[in-house]
């Protein structure tokens, strides 16, 4: 039996494991989200259970686990309507937005809010969205608004916004790990670069000091070849060899420059400074007995030996004394160095008097000497003068010395986490600070909303309100939902047993007639269903 594989267009392994990773990912998201609905609904049913929140019918609890299913299954691609959801179903189970089923869930929602929402904008408005529903439904619901307007703003700040302050910081820090990471890879690949541009400025400053050094001698070996030349003693044969050397000496100047361009065709480094080792008086004097036709005039203060200035004055001059050399042979050429703030040099040669060199060359070294001298700050120009030419350089008095850094700025990275972390610390200032006085309120009100078992036992239906000495405050959350159903048409006014808080004690409900008598007065058992002993032994 022969089987067959075939392999279709768009088909065949790499994209059969391609579909079964895409399957996996999809299977570990969905296995991802169902723990997230089901961490998020066990602290309802656990508070429940254990008494700490009222007690709810079965299909409120399970229309809550349906709202949490929703905003789970938005919390990727919405994160600001799974907010929404949970913030609504948080305030339909508590006005002041605080409770134990739906609390930690609205924190991770809020959470996530700020992980996975690029723009703070609908963030913002959500949150001032649910703080005034929160008022509104404070506000309709009757009693002392304060006490909770201040829990629920302690449960906006604390319970919302740190945490989608959390998530934001969570985002960045995700966002400038993976731009240093990228930033890194720049630096490396710029750092190959570097040093591949640093080796061939290094080969082009290497041709550059040998064409400085041989340049300059090769030049005048063609200038003393070419005196020689014209000696009137010198032979006939000795003079053909003699020309022969001097036009030889012109032309590996000219192929050295040449190669020197070629070199430097892509550098935009400025010439090395390479000291030369004599002063210009020194450089005029040694061109004068090659047979240069060349004189020196100095004026005023020298240049310092060995600094930038006088290095730069003394590669101007012995490169314009080769070129009068090379173009203009027999000329008179005229230096003068002039001293001060500053240092001035101007090499001036006259007309031609003899054929100058066949080649031109490629200019590469006046370009190399005006980027040097306006690189210190200094002054180039180069240009025909009386049918001649003149070089002239002016290179100031503090040429080459750095400038004092300025002060480096604070890097982004740095400056984002400094804003992000201040941001979280005042939230939590301001977290703290709304908890602190709504659980000092909280606490105030419910010790003075305490009316003692002995008191309650003493009291006998038909006595007027005027003569009962009752606290000065009822609670504002009363448990009418496990209360017995009141007389018809009485008042009734709620009064917690004991002064022990955030926890569920049993309350006493007294109703009142439309003229102020006591009709009925009853026990309403903690969360649980079952009375303090401290009041049965009162009422026993």
């Amino acid at each position: 039996m022969t089987g067959h594989l075939t392999i279709g267009r768009g088909g065949g392994p790499t994209a059969a494991c391609s579909v079964g990773r895409l399957d996996r990912a999809r299977t570990a998201a969905l296995a991802g989200r169902c723990l997230l609905w089901a961490g998020l609904v066990v602290p309802g049913l656990c508070a429940v259970r254990l008494g700490l929140s009222e007690p709810r019918p079965v299909w409120q609890q399970a229309a809550g686990a349906g709202v949490l299913a929703a905003a789970t299954a938005l919390a990727r691609r919405r994160p600001l309507a799974a907010f929404a959801l949970t913030a609504a179903l948080c305030l339909a189970d508590a006005p002041a937005l605080f409770g134990l089923s739906y609390g930690s869930a609205l924190a991770v929602f809020a959470l996530l809010l700020g992980l996975r929402a690029e723009r703070t904008g609908p963030a913002a408005l959500g949150f001032a969205a649910v703080a005034a529903a929160g008022t509104v439904r404070i506000a309709l619901g009757g009693g002392d608004p304060v006490p909770p307007w201040l829990v629920m703003t302690g449960t906006l700040v604390f319970g919302c916004v740190l945490p989608w302050l959390g998530g934001r910081y969570w985002r960045q820090s995700r966002e400038l790990t993976a731009a240093g990471r990228l930033r890194a890879a720049r630096l490396e690949e710029e750092q190959r670069l570097a040093e591949k541009r640093a080796r061939l400025r290094e080969r082009a400053r290497i041709a550059q000091d040998m064409y400085d050094s041989l340049g300059p001698e090769l030049s005048l070996l063609a200038l003393r070849a070419g005196g020689l030349q014209v000696a009137p003693d010198l032979p006939e044969r000795h003079r053909v060899a003699v020309a022969g050397l001097r036009a030889a000496a012109a032309d590996a100047t000219d192929r050295l420059h040449r190669i020197i361009g070629v070199l430097r065709e892509d550098d935009d480094e400025p010439l090395p400074l390479v000291p030369a080792g004599e002063t210009v008086g020194q450089l005029v004097a040694r061109a004068a007995g090659s047979g240069l036709p060349v004189r020196c005039s100095a004026g005023g203060r020298p240049p310092e030996p060995g600094g930038v200035a006088e290095r730069l004055l003394h590669h101007v001059t012995r490169e314009a004394l080769t070129n009068a050399a090379r173009h203009a042979p027999g000329a008179p050429v005229v230096v003068e160095l002039t001293g001060g703030p500053g240092a001035t040099v101007t090499v001036t040669n006259g007309p031609a008097t003899e054929p100058g060199s066949a080649h031109s060359g490629g200019g590469t070294g006046l370009l190399g000497l005006r980027a040097a001298v306006t690189a210190v700050g200094g002054t180039f120009e180069a240009g025909p003068h009386g049918g001649g030419y003149r070089v002239r350089t002016h290179v100031p008095e503090r040429a080459g010395r750095p400038s004092a850094p300025s002060r480096a700025p604070s890097a982004p990275f740095t400056r984002a986490r400094r804003g992000v972390a201040a941001a979280l610390g005042a939230a939590a200032g301001a977290g703290v600070a709304l908890v602190a006085a709504a659980a000092g309120w909280y606490a105030y009100t419910e010790t003075h909303a305490v009316l003692e078992p002995a008191a309650y036992a003493a009291l006998r239906t038909g006595t007027p309100l005027t003569s009962l000495a009752l606290p000065d405050r009822q609670i504002q959350d009363p448990p009418s939902d496990r209360a017995p159903a009141p007389p018809e048409g009485a008042d009734c006014r709620y009064y917690r047993a004991s002064g022990e808080l955030f926890v569920s004690v049993d309350h006493y409900r007294l109703c009142f007639d439309d003229e102020g008598r006591l009709v009925a007065k009853d026990v309403v058992p903690r969360a649980g269903g079952r009375r303090s002993a401290t009041h049965e032994e009162f009422t026993r």
